[in-house]
């Protein structure tokens, strides 16, 4: 697993450029531009289990899915941030990405640090707990389904008695 540590003000087209914004709608298409104007590197040598790290007003920008859709793809495990932009905040509920807001855990982290989730309310990095308040039930239950329109299937399978 790595940390991959970012600044304040990441917006979306750092995270993913606009300029593919209509000409990459597949996860497939859109993974390979993943963070390039900020990070070259990312795309290529990101794995599943990974961690993001960031400062204030994470996602911020324009409210395009394809951020978070790709991050989930690629497996991130947690974005954990001081702060996050709203729009980005519900683009990342619809997706299933796990977002943890604990800006004591971000100032705490340096690189090398051994550093784990307890999903239900706690970030340890080298053992020391840092707090983070759990995650409504509700999303805490899309996240489980793998994004809003997986969950919104369900229920209405369940309703349908499937």
């Amino acid at each position: 697993m790595k940390v991959w540590r970012y600044g304040d003000d990441v917006n979306t087209d750092m995270l993913f450029p606009g300029r593919y914004t209509y000409t990459c709608s597949t996860v497939e298409e859109i993974i390979p531009h993943l963070l390039e104007d900020l990070d070259p590197e990312f795309a290529a040598n990101v794995c599943s289990g990974d961690i993001l790290l960031a400062g204030s007003n994470f996602g911020c920008g324009s409210s395009r899915e394809q951020p978070a859709l790709g991050l989930k793809a690629v497996g991130i495990q947690a974005v954990i941030a001081k702060s996050f932009a709203r729009i980005f905040y519900r683009a990342a509920i619809n997706q299933g990405l796990f977002l943890i807001e604990c800006p004591e855990a971000v100032d705490a982290y340096s690189d090398g640090a051994d550093i784990n989730i307890d999903f239900q309310g706690v970030i340890r990095i080298n053992d020391v707990p840092y707090t983070f308040p759990p995650l409504p039930d509700e999303i805490r239950t899309i996240r489980q389904a793998g994004g809003l329109l997986p969950y919104i299937r369900r229920k209405l399978e369940k309703e349908r008695g499937q």
